[in-house]
């Protein structure tokens, strides 16, 4: 788990969710944070463009269950390292 990206969402779920701190955790699932859906749904969009990126909703559904934070960051690091996969192979 990439501990930068990790603290990253636990900064924006602090700074702009109102998270209490002590929840965030990377065995934390995302319906355990006191999220109603529509409010999940926008902390992904927090986060895709906290990295400049967009997850496919097959790669990462919050309204499915058992999705921790820990998978979340998995996700995200796969998806902004993709693009710099590319970008060497293409040099």
């Amino acid at each position: 788990m990439n501990t930068q990206i990790f603290d990253a969402i636990a900064e924006v779920l602090l700074e702009q969710f109102h998270v209490d701190a002590i929840r965030i955790r990377p065995d934390t699932t995302l319906e355990s944070l006191g999220l109603d859906s529509l409010v999940l749904m926008e902390f992904v969009f927090a986060v895709e463009d906290r990295f400049s990126v967009r997850i496919p909703e097959d790669q990462l559904d919050p309204r499915r269950a058992g999705i921790t934070l820990e998978h979340l960051t998995d996700v995200l690091e796969d998806a902004v390292l993709q693009p710099l996969a590319s970008t060497a192979k293409a040099a």
